[in-house]
C-alpha cells in the first residue's frame, strides 16, 4: 500500500469513526504501528487531523476531506450519476456547477458527450454547453474542451475544495441567468433540506440555485438522511435528485410527496 492510499484510508477511518489508535490502526490497514504514527504526524503536520497520545482525532465536529482524498469514495456510483445527468441538460444549455467529487464528475461527463459527437447546430459559432463554476478543478478541466465555453466566478479559493467563495463569487452569480444548477451536497434531509459543511460554500450554491431555471441535486446514497452545518436551501426549490440505487425506498417515496423527481442509477 502506498502512502497517499494510506492517506486515504486514515482519512476515510478519521472520518467515519472521529478518532483513530495507532494499533488497532496499524492492524486494520495491515502495516507496523511506526508507519502509522509517522503518517498522523504528517497528517497532523498537514492540519488534516489532531495528534494525540496513541492516535488522532478529527478537527472539530463535522470533519471534510480535502476533495483530493475525496476522489475516490463511491467512485463508481459518481460515474454513474453524472451520466444520467448529463441525459437531463440540453444543448446549448447554461450549467451551473458547484464544486465537489460529484459535480467534477458531471463535467467529465459533460466533456466526453461533446467529445462524443454530440454537438451543437451552429458549433463554429455558439458552444455545446456554458458552464458556470466557482470550482478551479472543474475549470481547469474544462478549459481545453473549445466547444464548452467556461464562465469562473471570482472569489476567494478554499483549499479544501478548490471552491472560490465570498463577495466576488456572488457578484458574478447575481449577474448571470442559468439554465440548470447542478448542487453537490453534503447532506440531505427531507425536513431541512440540502446541506453542506461550510457556511461561505453553501451561501454561494444557494445563489447558483437562485439564479437556475432547474436544480438538480447530486449526491451518493450515503448523504441522504445525513445533516451538515450550513443549509444550502430547502426541498422546495429542488426539481430532481440524481442518486444511486442504494437509496432506501422510504426515502424515495418522500421526496417523491414533495414532488421532487428521483433519479436512482
Amino acid at each position: 500500500m502506498s502512502k497517499h492510499e494510506r492517506w486515504n484510508a486514515l482519512l476515510e477511518l478519521l472520518a467515519a469513526e472521529g478518532r483513530l489508535e495507532v494499533d488497532e490502526t496499524a492492524a486494520s490497514l495491515q502495516v507496523s504501528s511506526a508507519t502509522i504514527r509517522r503518517d498522523l504526524d504528517e497528517l497532523a503536520e498537514q492540519q488534516m487531523l489532531v495528534r494525540t497520545r496513541g492516535g488522532a482525532i478529527a478537527h472539530g465536529v463535522s470533519y471534510e476531506l480535502p476533495l483530493r482524498y475525496k476522489s475516490s469514495r463511491h467512485a463508481s456510483e459518481k460515474q454513474r450519476i453524472a451520466a444520467a445527468v448529463v441525459e437531463l441538460v440540453g444543448e446549448g444549455d447554461v450549467v451551473g456547477l458547484n464544486g465537489g467529487t460529484t459535480t467534477t464528475e458531471v463535467a467529465r461527463a459533460l466533456a466526453l458527450r461533446v467529445g462524443g459527437g454530440r454537438r451543437h447546430t451552429n458549433e463554429a459559432t455558439a458552444p455545446a454547453f456554458t458552464v458556470v463554476t466557482n470550482a478551479l478543478n472543474i475549470a481547469s478541466e474544462l478549459a481545453v474542451r473549445p466547444q464548452i465555453k467556461i464562465v469562473v466566478t471570482g472569489g476567494v479559493a478554499r483549499p479544501q475544495t478548490y471552491e472560490l467563495v465570498g463577495p466576488l463569487t456572488a457578484g458574478v452569480l447575481k449577474e448571470v441567468v442559468l439554465d440548470v444548477a447542478v448542487l453537490g451536497v453534503d447532506g440531505l434531509d427531507p425536513q431541512l433540506g440540502v446541506m453542506t459543511h461550510q457556511e461561505d460554500e453553501a451561501s454561494i450554491s444557494r445563489l447558483f440555485a437562485e439564479r437556475a431555471q432547474r436544480v438538480v441535486v447530486v449526491t451518493d446514497s450515503s448523504k441522504m438522511g445525513k445533516r451538515a452545518f450550513a443549509r444550502i436551501c430547502g426541498l422546495d426549490a429542488v426539481d430532481v435528485i440524481v442518486t444511486d440505487s442504494a437509496v432506501p425506498a422510504d426515502m424515495v417515496a418522500r421526496l417523491q410527496d414533495l414532488g421532487i423527481k428521483v433519479i436512482a442509477v
